[in-house]
């Protein structure tokens, strides 16, 4: 008489992965240029001061509206890399 003992049948399961293609943004060179670019236009604000004329040349208004196009630079650029890469998380496990 031929019996199947089922509880000595291996059992396989899939280890979860939790790696993603891109490095974390603080590791990234993209945001050593943002950093760069933002002090740079905030010193050179800082720098350039009033004309003969007591015009500001480079005031806060236009060096805040520099670091806000870096700004939307950089999270576009972040998220083109984010788009570009696989997610491979497992949720169903």
């Amino acid at each position: 008489m031929s019996t199947t003992n089922l509880e000595t049948t291996p059992t396989y399961r899939a280890e979860r992965v939790t790696t993603e293609e891109t490095r974390p943004a603080r590791k990234t060179t993209e945001l050593i240029a943002y950093v760069a670019a933002v002090l740079a236009v905030v010193v050179t604000a800082f720098v350039v001061g009033a004309d003969d004329n007591g015009i500001d040349a480079f005031g806060a208004a236009q060096a805040l509206q520099y670091v806000t196009f870096l700004t939307i630079g950089y999270m576009v650029a972040r998220g083109l890399a984010k788009s570009g890469s696989r997610n491979r998380y497992d949720d169903n496990a």
